[in-house]
């Protein structure tokens, strides 16, 4: 009867324990730091200690902990990694040893302090419920960025060539966004599913369209056709959709963004003339598209909504815009496995 929704983002991991007796607006949230940053953190506190320090765990999501490993670095203090962490800095074992990263199953320095790295921490949120009396539930749906496992090609581009590859295979359907299990290139999502067997893992960019269209006010307008946008912390998206039918889409770095340029880039994309080339040319993803969609509505949800649209229907989904890309993940197990179907 119960869900434990995690969408991990840049800066944060953003979970709802959803419980279907009760109304969604009841069910225990929370917002914590993502995992990026956790990591990112004890690596800075064994920095100030002056302590070098040993990666071990699996390939989860850069950002903090990535920049924090280079501070390291600059430091004069040793980081080193076993092979399976290391592909959180670059699929490339070669690349991560140029930046002056060893890449050991065991650690050279005796006094290294060990990070285990992992998107999952299940275990301390499971501590975190039990404080409260809150039951860790026993299916899981997890939401991560994943580039795709790309060794000598931009990552960039190795994860809009998955996602066009997915909505092309599934006739341009949002759904197709959500494959069950994840595909095989996708080996942050298959890192994460091997800790929680069973689990629902999908990409966060569709978890947050699917969630975004958990506003009713979206739902209508989406009928006649809609422009939905999530303004992350590190990276948008743009979606023109009409019902269920993805007409293009485009991924951009959030930094590289302001108000009267995303405004370009959905125009463009609502015309059907926007390119992958532009895109990438500016340093962001890419951009698809399968047809024109002459609609003047637009929707934003994300944490750079007010920022970037301010004059766009801000989504909030069951009242709770941090959590959108969460009641995505509860729509995307419907989808695939019914009410709550064994994984």
């Amino acid at each position: 009867m119960t869900l434990l929704a995690i969408d991990i983002g840049r800066g944060t991991q953003d979970i709802l324990v959803y419980d279907s007796r009760i109304p969604i607006e009841n069910c225990t949230k929370l917002v914590l730091p993502a995992p990026s940053v956790v990591f990112g953190r004890r690596i800075r506190k064994a920095r100030e200690e002056g302590k070098p320090v040993h990666l071990s765990g699996m390939t989860m999501g850069g950002g903090e902990n990535v920049r924090a490993l280079s501070e390291h670095i600059r430091a004069g203090l040793l980081v080193s990694a076993t092979p399976e962490a290391a592909k959180t800095i670059h699929d490339s074992l070669d690349r991560v040893r140029s930046l002056g990263i060893r890449v050991t199953d065991d650690p050279p320095a005796r006094d290294a302090i060990e990070i285990r790295f992992s998107d999952w921490m299940g275990e301390e949120i499971r501590k975190a419920l039990t404080l409260f009396e809150v039951a860790m539930p026993p299916h899981v749906a997890c939401a991560v960025q994943d580039h795709g496992f790309s060794p000598d090609v931009s990552n960039r581009l190795r994860r809009f060539q998955v996602l066009r590859g997915m909505l092309e295979d599934g006739g341009w359907r949002i759904d197709a966004l959500a494959p069950d299990p994840p595909l095989p290139a996708m080996t942050r999502m298959l890192a994460l599913r091997a800790q929680v067997p069973g689990a629902l893992v999908i990409d966060t960019g569709p978890a947050a369209v699917m969630g975004t269209l958990c506003d009713p006010v979206v739902r209508r307008m989406a009928e006649d056709g809609i422009t939905l946008v999530n303004a992350g912390n590190a990276h948008t998206l743009a979606f023109t959709l009409q019902g269920e039918e993805v007409c293009g889409f485009f991924e951009h770095h959030t930094a590289s963004l302001d108000h009267e340029h995303l405004l370009a880039l959905i125009g463009k994309l609502r015309e059907g003339t926007l390119t992958n080339d532009e895109v990438f040319r500016e340093g962001g993803h890419g951009a698809a598209v399968h047809r024109s969609l002459e609609s003047p509505r637009v929707a934003v949800t994300g944490p750079n909504r007010t920022r970037l649209l301010p004059d766009a229907y801000h989504a909030a989904p069951f009242g709770d815009m941090m959590l959108t890309g969460c009641f995505g993940l509860v729509r995307a197990w419907r989808r695939r496995r019914g009410e709550f179907g064994e994984g």
